[in-house]
């Protein structure tokens, strides 16, 4: 792994042969050579966000497009099972400063979640600006965390909408666990998942398609109401409890990301 890497368009790399040249164009390019000052000779990352690392030797460059002989290829694989992070809406960033460290943590996708108590509101004209800033952020936080695959940046939900959506991953037949972080949980994160990963243990190390899930759901600063908890549970989920002390809504999601993967084996 080089010290830097670069994004292409998503399946752009293919599996190419050691030898081959490949073209890095337009803002990613310009990023590469005049803020990053990549230069002929250089060795650099390219990925393309599906499991594809290409490490590339330049050949040359000029203000918009750089060109490099392929050196070596990896692929690496999907984890057996997929973890989301539902992050409801912060102030202050806070959403994006969860989903950013989550992104270099290994998280597969996020969503933003438009909670009772949120404080920050996206109205319809806002929605699509405010999504493109978390597509963003996720897209610096593969680039800085050297990650080959790409974390997929899911519509944003309401409350209703989130639970109609946990109920119907719930009959869809694949393991689906939904944890709530909340302190109404009687159970740890670390027992909730302990005993899912026992019940479908045959299925989990079969890996079977479509994946099995795992989406972990945090709270604004508000925290989640009584009757969103009601809601969720009515759909599924389940409501886990991390850790003695309460944490912000940029520290939940990502604590609670190391612990399951851990307890998934995928550390």
């Amino acid at each position: 792994m080089s010290n830097q890497c670069f994004f292409m368009e998503p399946g752009s790399i293919g599996d190419p042969a050691v030898g081959s040249v490949l073209t890095l164009e337009g803002p990613e390019a310009h990023h590469a050579v005049n803020v990053k000052r990549v230069r002929g000779g250089e060795t650099i990352d390219l990925v393309d966000g599906t499991g594809v690392r290409a490490r590339v030797e330049v050949l040359d460059t000029d203000k918009s497009s750089l060109r490099a002989t392929v050196a070596s290829v990896e692929h690496e694989e999907a984890q057996p099972v997929r973890i989301t992070l539902v992050q409801a809406l912060a102030k202050g960033d806070r959403d994006l400063q969860a989903v950013e460290s989550a992104v270099e943590l290994g998280i597969d996708a996020v969503r933003p979640w438009q909670s009772e108590r949120a404080i920050v509101r996206w109205n319809e004209a806002k929605a699509a600006k405010a999504l493109g800033k978390w597509e963003a952020t996720v897209l610096s936080a593969l680039k800085q965390s050297r990650r080959t695959f790409l974390p997929e940046v899911l519509p944003m939900l309401s409350t209703p909408a989130l639970a109609k959506s946990m109920a119907a991953a719930a009959d869809a037949g694949t393991p689906v666990l939904v944890l709530v972080l909340h302190e109404r949980g009687a159970a740890s994160v670390a027992d909730v998942v302990g005993t899912w990963a026992a019940e479908h243990a045959r299925e989990l190390a079969a890996g079977k398609a479509p994946r099995a899930e795992v989406h972990l759901v945090v709270g604004p600063e508000g925290g989640i109401s009584d009757h969103e908890i009601d809601q969720f549970l009515a759909a599924g989920a389940k409501v886990a409890l991390l850790g003695q002390h309460v944490l912000r809504a940029s520290t939940a999601g990502p604590a609670a990301l190391v612990l399951v993967r851990h307890l998934l084996g995928q550390l």
